[in-house]
């Protein structure tokens, strides 16, 4: 096994100012605890990779950079629309060269996948990106909301290098996987969600915010550390929300 030497971190992608759901990173999602402390705490579980919350120099950003600092979070502030230039920035300045990319609205990340996604990233020495792949696609063209992605932060400088195109520096790794030139290796996803285009655990808007606070709290009302097979059986137990989840999917098809 070729093993990379590489100082690994997380940078989750974090703004306040959500266009159909403002503030929704801070709001109580269970319990007391907002959006954001649910995924840190699963963040913190990855061995040996710093965590960084990336948001804008924008003053909306002030109460979250605020909100993160005082729990001794690690804040970054850069562009708010450059997010290529953000992730770029954050990374240097926290001797990042191996990136796990996390996006701050997926409560149900997989802390299991994620591990398995830092193991891949160190034991593959040529890849400048990895993903995981469902339905034939890259997973974070879908709604499920399970998985993060790697990248490193070469890759990243030389799309930065490449082009100005807005869709290359708003969404950060689309340029990697659409063109050639790059490394990408792919991890399979469970056999069990092959297939399934009707979950959507991402929470961009407040049907979405309903919808994953019922399944969540459903969820540790048994098993605070819950499995993504036991996230299918729950949905199985509810159709009402597979079913406002597919109305949501079909007005935001990726």
């Amino acid at each position: 096994m070729n093993l990379r030497r590489m100082n690994l971190g997380v940078i989750v992608q974090a703004r306040m100012s959500s266009t159909r759901l403002p503030g929704k990173i801070l709001k109580d999602f269970y319990r007391g605890h907002t959006l954001l402390d649910i995924i840190l705490q699963k963040l913190h579980r990855i061995p040996d990779a710093v965590v960084v919350v990336a948001t804008s120099t924008n003053e909306a950003d002030d109460a979250l950079a605020t909100y993160l600092e005082a729990k001794g979070e690690r804040v970054y502030r850069g562009s708010e629309n450059d997010v290529l230039q953000r992730f770029i920035g954050a990374a240097e300045a926290n001797g990042i060269d191996g990136i796990v990319r996390i996006c701050s609205d997926n409560p149900f990340l997989d802390v299991e996948g994620l591990c398995q996604l830092a193991q891949a990233a160190r034991s593959n020495a040529e890849a400048d990106y990895i993903g995981f792949r469902v339905n034939g696609k890259p997973s974070i063209l879908t709604h499920f909301g399970f998985w993060g992605e790697y990248v490193t932060l070469d890759a990243l400088k030389r799309v930065a290098a490449t082009t100005d195109e807005k869709p290359a520096h708003e969404h950060v790794t689309n340029y990697i996987y659409t063109h050639d030139g790059f490394c990408c290796a792919w991890i399979a996803a469970p056999e069990f969600l092959e297939g399934r285009t009707d979950i959507r655990l991402t929470i961009d808007t407040p049907v979405d915010f309903e919808n994953a606070q019922i399944i969540y709290e459903s969820l540790t009302a048994h098993d605070e550390d819950f499995s993504l097979q036991q996230v299918v059986e729950c949905l199985a137990q509810h159709q009402e929300i597979v079913e406002r989840m597919n109305e949501v999917i079909i007005h935001n098809t990726k």
